[in-house]
């Protein structure tokens, strides 16, 4: 079996959430049958099942404050609509979680302590409503609204809920909401009042205290995400104003005293505990890559998932002891990551390379595009990449603007002239890899997945000289068409991005679209598409594909039975393996 194949076959494990009022009944996602599936782990006698067993995977899982449920989100093949239900921990059958709730897109979900449930809900019929569920009672619905919404967190006593929305109409700037079980309001704080500031909110989550009404949230008041203390009975802020250059995150210590910190940084990441009485911020010591989560437990350690582009993702912990180290195959490591910036329109653009071991330039060049597009890549373990790498590719990936960690004017500059200007940031790495000795300018890849998908195939049509061959994973094709049929909560999206819908902004959604440009393509095409996507429907790729079609263009086109991506080892080898065997028979050789 070659080492890429390896990567993903090889046993891999998530970060084990775990039950506030039971720490030792932990819930994590792992791959070990070949299918990412949920999986319940007793710490206290190290016994671990498996929950959940279905053909597509299940990763969409959270466990009761006590302990003695699992919650798991059961939906059609990746179609992601679907209804919530729930096992008991230590097994046995499954069972409806909240009767009375028909289907939907989830948005969110919080449990309490007496077994009630705040569940979000969003469909194309009534935007979102979220519903408060108690045992042996009809659901009651608590709020509604078109725009997008969703639950943030219930308070530890069951008083408050917290959710986030955006009846502004902004989807990438989120205001904050507090309500009382009955859905009466206790308290708002919006940053995005006039529609003007374009400042937005998150939640991080309520203090894990008896009666604390003291609820963590992310703002972006200095220019990048960072987090403060609200206390919403008396509307006090508690601004943590840390001296950390990149895009903070926290989230609480379980007795309520401090703050596990997460601090991003040009594509990595640091831990730190901060003591909210002495403001004394002390770092907690992790290796360098990438921290993609972390949790602080009751005795005081952090466990984190961590992982960097030469080493496989490991679940450590700060008291030294292993957490979750899955048996069988050993992940072969990878190459690490040069760090590049390239001077670009909009400023400095941080980019990652990867090439092979000892290899000397030009080489064929993969340019593997981030999805999102708030998302960034980071120095973190990646399969994919290192697959191209050990086929003899240089890769590189572009954190273009757009992208998350280098502050909120980066990735706001995403507005209006959509996929373009992602596209002018990817064109100036492009011509520093040909200058640079890099990339063989023959021999060019433009590759990536959803967002990453979308600006393969408009950077092939944009820039048809730029690129030999566009390797694309359900992209949006045919903008339009994709707005009509993708979820209500990326609809929002679109109309903040693009400034309303396709009927109020057409010539946006044309100058955005990759259909615009399809009869520019030269290079040959290789796209794949899931027959369930919700996000990236298929309808939309079928009018791209016909368009190449009609004229002949190369290209080729694999369908699966899944959603967004597969959970399904043996079917995500498959895809590479083809995106691999497109490139070898396309790609000129020298």
């Amino acid at each position: 079996m070659p080492d890429w194949e390896k990567r993903f076959r090889a046993p891999r494990v998530s970060l084990p959430d775990w039950a506030e009022d039971a720490p030792d009944h932990s819930l994590f996602v792992s791959n070990a049958t070949g299918t990412y599936e949920l999986y319940a782990w007793d710490r206290a006698t190290g016994g671990q099942r498996q929950v959940t067993d279905r053909p597509n995977g299940t990763t969409d899982g959270v466990l009761s404050p006590d302990g003695r449920w699992v919650w798991w989100f059961d939906d059609k093949d990746g179609d992601e609509f679907g209804v919530w239900r729930r096992q008991p921990f230590e097994g046995g059958a499954d069972e409806l979680a909240t009767p009375g709730l028909e289907a939907s897109y989830p948005a969110g979900l919080a449990l309490g302590r007496d077994g009630t449930a705040v569940v979000g809900r969003s469909t194309d019929e009534d935007g979102t409503t979220i519903h408060l569920s108690r045992p042996g009672e009809d659901p009651v619905e608590i709020y509604r609204h078109r725009e997008s919404a969703g639950v943030g967190d219930l308070s530890h006593d069951g008083s408050l809920i917290a959710i986030e929305h955006t009846e502004h109409g902004d989807a990438m700037h989120s205001a904050l909401r507090v309500l009382r079980p009955d859905g009466t309001p206790v308290a708002d704080l919006d940053d995005t009042k006039g529609g003007t500031l374009e400042l937005g909110l998150e939640i991080l989550g309520f203090a894990p205290v008896e009666g604390d009404a003291r609820l963590l949230i992310g703002h972006q008041r200095r220019g990048r995400w960072e987090p403060l203390v609200w206390d919403v009975s008396t509307g006090e802020e508690s601004d943590l104003d840390l001296d950390l250059p990149g895009d903070v995150g926290a989230e609480w210590y379980p007795d309520g005293t401090g703050l596990l910190i997460s601090h991003s940084f040009e594509a990595r990441s640091e831990l730190f505990r901060y003591d909210l009485a002495t403001r004394e911020l002390v770092r907690v010591p992790t290796p360098p890559g990438t921290v993609s989560g972390a949790t602080a437990r009751p005795d005081g350690s952090v466990e984190y998932l961590w992982s960097s582009a030469a080493e496989p993702s490991t679940v450590r912990s700060t008291t030294g002891r292993a957490v979750l180290d899955p048996p069988g195959m050993k992940s072969p490591g990878s190459v690490p990551v040069e760090d590049v910036w390239v001077e670009g329109p909009g400023g400095r653009i941080h980019a990652l390379v990867q090439r092979p071991a000892g290899s000397t330039g030009p080489l064929p060049t993969v340019f593997d595009i981030h999805g999102g597009p708030t998302w960034h890549d980071s120095d973190s373990f990646a399969a994919g990449p290192a697959a191209w790498v050990d086929h003899g590719y240089a890769v590189v990936r572009v954190n273009y603007r757009g992208s998350t960690g280098y502050g909120r004017a980066w990735t706001d500059a995403l507005k209006h002239r959509v996929g373009l200007i992602e596209l002018e940031d990817i064109e100036a790495v492009r011509a520093w890899a040909i200058t640079s000795g890099l990339a063989d300018p023959s021999r060019l890849i433009l590759t990536g997945g959803s967002w990453g998908g979308y600006l393969t195939l408009l950077g092939i049509g944009t820039q048809p000289d730029a690129w030999t061959l566009g390797i694309a994973a359900v992209p949006v094709a045919d903008y339009v068409a994709a707005y009509h049929d993708e979820m209500e909560a990326l609809k929002a999206m679109d109309r903040t991005l693009l400034g309303g819908t396709p009927e109020e902004v057409p010539e946006r959604f044309e100058a955005s679209s990759p259909l615009t440009y399809v009869d520019q393509v030269k290079a040959p095409v290789y796209i794949s598409a899931g027959v369930n996507d919700p996000r990236c429907p298929i309808r939309q790729i079928d009018n791209y594909v016909k368009r190449l079609e009609s004229r002949g263009a190369v290209h080729e086109v694999y369908r699966y039975d899944a959603g967004h991506g597969s959970l399904v080892v043996d079917e995500r080898i498959k895809q590479v393996r083809l995106e691999l065997d497109f490139a070898e028979r396309h790609l000129p050789t020298t």
